[in-house]
């Protein structure tokens, strides 16, 4: 009995897999291709970490572009600033430790030199970490902006923006403007 059930299930096995090798075969599907398929994120998001701006203009969003590089621009200066004014601050407290005198060239004593190099270097640092903030920003921006190519906007959807005239009975008129979604 054992033989008879093995040699079923076999067969039935058998004929399964050759059943379903048939079926792939078959031609009865319609590939669809996307007009976002050109538009690879992991692509957008290692051309943008190569070059800050790169994912943007592969995902031909060069309207993006100036705000990228503005905001490096303007981090890059104030790192500059601020490094600046470190450097400046902290060899006048040098002068003023190694003279022993009680004010710097620029009226300031010990103390407040001190806290004018602590307030300058903690400033750099953190324009140092806003500008690798913006890095990742705009690296995440080029790999979401291409996942988002192939998002379909419903051509009927529509915002109006309204004027509105009530009447009520405890307020009076009222006029305002409202906003109407269709979807």
């Amino acid at each position: 009995m054992k033989k008879v059930l093995f040699t079923f299930s076999l067969y039935f096995i058998i004929i399964g897999a050759f059943a379903q090798a048939e079926n792939k075969t078959a031609k009865d599907t319609v590939e669809l291709k996307s007009y976002a398929t050109r538009y690879d994120p992991s692509k957008a998001a290692l051309y943008a970490a190569i070059l800050p701006g790169l994912g943007q203009i592969y995902n031909k969003k060069y309207w993006k572009l100036p705000l990228v590089y503005a905001g490096f621009i303007g981090f890059g200066h104030g790192i500059s600033f601020y490094q600046k004014g470190y450097k400046k601050y902290k060899s006048e407290l040098f002068d003023v430790l190694e003279t022993g005198n009680d004010y710097s060239t620029s009226g300031y004593t010990e103390d407040q030199l001190r806290t004018i190099v602590d307030k300058y270097r903690r400033e750099r640092d953190f324009m140092i970490i806003l500008t690798a903030g913006m890095y990742l920003l705009q690296i995440v921006d080029a790999h979401v902006d291409a996942h988002l190519k192939e998002f379909d906007l419903n051509p009927n959807l529509h915002v109006r923006v309204e004027p509105i005239m009530e009447t009520d009975v405890f307020t009076g008129r009222t006029a305002g403007f409202s906003l109407k979604f269709r979807f």
